[in-house]
């Protein structure tokens, strides 16, 4: 009975260690960019955009994320005063699970810089121009300003910004102001361009990123799943022994245990370190994020996962191992060294492969190698220490035997199914619709019936041993597989998997869309020609999309009242809405049925026509509407003081409110207020219209 526990808690342990792997009203901006210029050498400058973010609210990196939010980009104009040298660097973003996306991503709280470093080709005054553009969100809530342009005008000697229509002298303006800028005219420009040459703080709020004894504990949770594996769990009882038997005082043998110990977590502390040196701390997170770096850990996982299913055996060569092993014949302390060094060598086969998943894990920090690996080596280390204090303990451990091989077995099939989550990270970065969410979820729904038929003993690999029974640890993970692979097949045919949200790819990336969630709409929809510019929207719902004449014509030739739906591609809240509030069958019949719906995506690239763009004053600033996305955004900013998503707002054929207000994401994800405010609206339009 103790033995089947132990087996069951390290079987919990193996599991663990895999699987760790918008919005209210709100008119001000609340991000304000400064936009200064450094001179850093005779010839380079460095334009740097620092910007201020209020209190709640964040910024996102420049570091696409997909399926996430929109990134910050920052566009320096080329010119023939001077040369951009290499891309736009930003100071350290936070990097964490984001509620609003439902996934990983890099942002900025507080504040944030970017920098643009020029090589000056003209010993005249030149002006460095461009744009620069942003969404800011905060836990419920989203913004997508309008792209600002700026412009600046540098002197060899001096440095110093300010607006065009402003004529006091200010070293940086704040860019809501304005965004052009011209040189300070002043006598004291050198001592100006002294001023602007100071260093840029590179600092963050370093306490938000994740928390380094979060990346310990994940270390942790793999070292101990390490132990687990044919290659080291036989190790623990022999080298103990080793321990016991060469010391006549147990004082001894713990003496040389602990430095064993201490041995082996050095060894992988100092791992994460050279990873660290290697990479560079800034280029770590582009493990999580690169497609290149994706398709690497798909391969390498790949042939982890068929070398544990028996295929092949990946062993370090053997001169390595001799050598090491030639060297722990020493004695002492060092000799011990080696035996630890030995010991990591030989077990890389099986160890290898929770390195290669515990390295993106700890990519989100300059610090993460170095508190993951010591984690890891404690993990992996500690039975080492504990059963040279206590000596008893080994004799409750489970025997090595066929079990074994079968905890390889089913990491290597985990294996193949975690690679495929790096194959789709690759695939939705290079939008190559090869592994789609069907695809996905087909090859997940094999791999893991195949887990728990495995499990169940219904078939052996050649390096399996003959079991008279199926343990009790054995029979719940073959049901945990099972249950899992039932779960995810209605998935095929569209169901949500809310689950495994942020893991399989996106309900927009499927071959198929299911037509039995069409609501079959009232009404004289089809006798219309504007009734062929709608397209299938959330749940089936026929909406217009980005076309609102056409569906306020449509609305009025129906005689129903219009729902502008304000909302952005990437505006997490706003597919929650759709996915929990949208479909539900009370709200979807009336939005069916009772109302035409356009959505409007403030964020869409789609540039307007050059008769279509026109400069307007945006909250203060004078900018032009050169994109889908901008012209709805000042649709909603003027029509209805709010500029947050999602918005929703009821009108009548005049195109006036036919309730006191919009509703949000705040009030809105609450099923019975949303109904109430539908209900109410369309009311009032039926008293307009008997």
């Amino acid at each position: 009975m103790a033995k089947s526990f132990l087996r069951s808690i390290l079987f919990v342990f193996l599991i663990l260690g895999l699987v760790s792997q918008v919005c209210t009203a709100q008119d001000k901006d609340p991000v304000s960019f400064k936009i200064e210029a450094k001179k850093v050498s005779a010839t380079e400058y460095d334009i740097v955009f620092n910007a201020a973010i209020d209190e709640g609210w964040h910024v996102y990196s420049i570091v696409p994320a997909d399926g996430g939010p929109n990134p910050t980009t920052i566009t320096v104009n080329k010119s023939a005063d001077y040369d951009l040298v290499g891309k736009v660097k930003e100071s350290k973003p936070i990097e964490e699970m984001d509620k609003v996306f439902d996934m990983k991503v890099q942002y900025f709280k507080h504040k944030a810089t970017f920098t643009q470093r020029i090589k000056v080709k003209t010993d005249k005054t030149f002006k460095v121009s461009g744009k620069y553009e942003y969404q800011t969100c905060t836990d419920e809530k989203c913004m997508f300003p309008p792209a600002k342009k700026f412009s600046l005008t540098i002197e060899q000697l001096a440095v110093s910004v300010k607006p065009l229509a402003d004529s006091s002298k200010k070293l940086a303006v704040n860019s809501k102001q304005d965004t052009a800028y011209t040189v300070q005219d002043t006598s004291k420009k050198i001592a100006t361009a002294q001023s602007t040459n100071q260093p840029i703080d590179q600092s963050t709020n370093s306490s938000t990123d994740t928390p380094w004894w979060m990346i310990f504990l994940k270390g942790i949770g793999f070292g101990l799943a390490a132990l687990i594996t044919p290659c080291v769990f036989p190790m623990i009882p022999m080298n103990v022994s080793f321990f016991l038997k060469r010391n006549k005082k147990r004082s001894g043998a713990i003496k040389e245990a602990l430095f064993f110990m201490l041995s082996i977590i050095v060894i992988y502390t100092a791992l994460g370190l050279l990873i660290t040196a290697v990479f560079g701390e800034t280029a770590l997170n582009a493990i999580a994020s690169s497609a290149s770096f994706n398709i690497f850990f798909f391969i390498m996982l790949i042939i982890f996962g068929i070398s544990f299913l028996g295929a092949f055996e990946i062993v370090l060569p053997n001169s390595w191992l001799n050598k090491m092993d030639a060297q722990s014949d020493r004695g002492g302390f060092l000799g011990i060294f080696f035996m630890a060094t030995t010991l990591s060598l030989v077990s890389f086969s099986c160890t290898g492969i929770f390195i290669g998943n515990l390295i993106p894990l700890v990519s989100n920090s300059p610090t993460g190698p170095f508190f993951g690996f010591l984690g890891f080596g404690l993990g992996f280390a500690l039975p080492f220490g504990l059963f040279a204090i206590v000596p008893s303990w080994l004799n409750s451990m489970p025997k090595s035997g066929g079990w074994l091989n079968t905890v390889k077995v089913t990491l290597g099939l985990l294996e193949l199914a975690l690679a495929l989550k790096f194959a789709s990270n690759a695939d939705l970065v290079y939008d190559m619709h090869i592994l789609t969410r069907e695809v996905f979820l087909t090859l997940w729904i094999v791999l893991f019936a195949i887990t728990g038929i495995y499990l169940m003993g219904w078939f052996k690999l050649s390096h399996d041993t003959p079991a008279p029974f199926i343990t009790i640890p054995r029979l719940f993970f073959a049901i945990f597989a099972f249950a899992f692979t039932v779960y995810m097949i209605p998935g095929l045919w569209g169901a949500p998997l809310k689950l495994l949200s942020g893991v399989i790819p996106p309900s927009t990336y499927a071959e198929w869309k299911p037509q039995t969630a069409t609501v079959v709409q009232s009404g004289n929809q089809n006798s219309s020609a504007l009734a062929t510019k709608m397209i299938d929207g959330p749940d089936g719902l026929k909406v217009f999309h980005n076309d609102y004449e056409s569906a306020l014509a449509y609305s009025k030739e129906v005689h129903k009242p219009l729902m502008i739906d304000f909302t952005g591609h990437a505006c997490a809240n706003c597919r929650k809405m759709e996915d929990n509030v949208w479909v539900e069958p009370e709200i979807k019949n009336i939005l069916a049925n009772d109302v035409v719906i356009v959505s409007l995506f403030v964020d869409d690239r789609k540039e307007l026509a050059k008769t279509e763009q026109k400069e307007v004053d945006w909250s203060g600033d004078k900018v032009t509407l050169e994109t889908e996305g901008m012209k709805w955004g000042f649709m909603q900013l003027s029509k209805y003081k709010i500029s947050s998503q999602p918005y929703y707002v009821i009108v009548n054929d005049d195109e006036s409110l036919l309730s006191n207000n919009g509703i949000g994401y705040d009030t809105g994800k609450d099923l019975p207020v949303f109904k109430t405010w539908l209900t109410t609206a369309i009311a009032k339009y039926k008293e307009k219209h008997p």
